[in-house]
């Protein structure tokens, strides 16, 4: 099972609180189900992007789209193919090999 969630999973910014919450949530679920199944060989994994040129900046409210615009400025994005690259990593290692987390971003990132 690979879990997506997000850099904000592990750095909490003002004005993002929900979704920071969302993503921490994601990050105690993971862990706490591989806790659960890795008795059974089956691994759980999480990918935490950093700035990914997705669709998602496009449902926030204008100024939370300019702070982060102000954010991202200068950096090239990661793009989808990126994150799909990461995730066919995680699946094909051996059945002896979980990759627990992935934190991934944008060489320009903070």
């Amino acid at each position: 099972m690979v879990n997506i969630s997000s850099v904000a999973g592990r750095v909490a910014r003002s004005g993002r609180g929900v979704y920071n919450l969302t993503k921490h949530g994601i990050g105690a679920f993971s862990e706490s189900l591989r806790q659960e199944v890795t008795g059974r060989h089956v691994r759980v994994s999480l990918i935490e992007p950093g700035a990914t040129a997705t669709e998602l900046a496009g449902h926030n409210r204008a100024e939370v789209l300019e702070t982060m615009r102000a954010q991202v400025t200068d950096i090239e994005p990661m793009q989808a193919e990126d994150i799909a690259d990461a995730i066919a990593y995680i699946v094909t290692r051996p059945r002896h090999v979980a990759v627990n987390e992935l934190l991934i971003r944008p060489t320009e990132q903070e």
